[in-house]
């Protein structure tokens, strides 16, 4: 049994990775400051006894004793991202100084959840760990992009200078159960507008184009990254490379809700990427992963949970 600590925790993601690190035999102490994490998403976790919920911030220095950290604490869709910008930089950036300080402290391992963002609007496609990304420093959504980033940059020089033990994985867009209902990213807004018989809304043309993997493969993919050995420190992409437009993704919900809705053209958001497809030969390589779960598939177990929150 190993005890682990994620930051971020009660959020979308950070509750399936509790709840898998839970059935694979670890205790689990989960961070979050509820910012778009909900105790919803862990409340069925609570009665387990190696399960523990803390409300604290990463911006923060926080002590414990653990084997591992998992970094996911940072809102990560851009609704609430850019909701309080300054915010979103220190939790990324101060917080990945206080679980890197803490790692270094109590010589555990430290996962970082990066991002495609990282990328940018790629001038290369699809994208390899090599690229180093076209990313605009001063737009709307550079305090995610950038955040990212300089975390990236800490976590390397840690490990540089002060010989932590680090892993990076950059994660492509992600869906699933537990995902917000408003927090403004493809999947979840055309589900709910399909589900409530809405106009669905495509931001430009719909032909940019996103790689979609569900929760349990980067779940999965994590926790593989975490095991792996020391020498391989990544960055490594983990992804769905099965590539769709934004149109193809609406059409698609359209048919598995059964719904009446009709799609209407918004103009693009600034620095809105227009391509998305990781290349994941590194993963498939030093992991031995690759996302198992078809794009119909895991919309309809997505679909099937917000049908039970709308």
């Amino acid at each position: 049994m190993k005890k682990i600590l994620v930051t971020g925790g009660a959020g979308f993601i950070g509750s399936h990775l509790c709840e898998q690190l839970l059935n694979d035999g670890n205790e689990v102490i989960c961070l979050d400051n509820y910012f778009t994490g909900s105790k919803t998403n862990i409340v069925h976790l609570l009665t387990n006894p190696y399960f523990e919920l803390v409300r604290h911030d990463v911006t923060m220095p926080y002590y414990v004793e653990v084997d591992q950290i998992y970094n996911l604490a940072c809102p990560a869709s851009p609704i609430h991202y850019q909701y309080n910008a300054i915010k979103t930089v220190k939790t990324s950036v101060m917080g990945a100084i206080n679980m890197l300080g803490l790692a270094k402290r109590i010589k555990a391992r430290i996962l970082q959840a990066s991002t495609s963002e990282v990328y940018g609007d790629p001038k290369i496609h699809p994208q390899t760990e090599e690229y180093w990304g076209n990313v605009n420093p001063i737009g709307t959504r550079s305090c995610y992009d950038e955040g990212k980033r300089c975390a990236e940059t800490l976590f390397f020089d840690y490990h540089r200078q002060n010989k932590v033990d680090i892993k990076v994985i950059r994660i492509f867009n992600t869906y699933g159960p537990r995902m917000h209902p408003n927090d403004g990213r493809v999947v979840s807004n055309f589900i709910v507008q399909a589900l409530k018989g809405e106009d669905i809304t495509i931001y430009g043309n719909g032909n940019q184009t996103r790689s979609f993997q569900y929760v349990d493969d980067l779940i999965n993919g994590m926790i593989k990254m975490m095991n792996s050995r020391k020498e391989f420190i990544g960055p490594v992409n983990v992804g769905n490379p099965g590539e769709f437009t934004i149109k193809e993704l609406a059409e698609k919900v359209i048919k598995l809700t059964d719904s009446k809705s009709k799609i209407i053209y918004l103009p693009l958001p600034q620095d809105d990427p227009t391509q998305r497809q990781p290349n994941i030969s590194l993963a498939k390589k030093e992991l031995g992963w690759t996302p198992t779960i078809k794009l119909d598939e895991g919309l309809v177990k997505t679909i099937e949970y917000f049908k039970t929150i709308i």
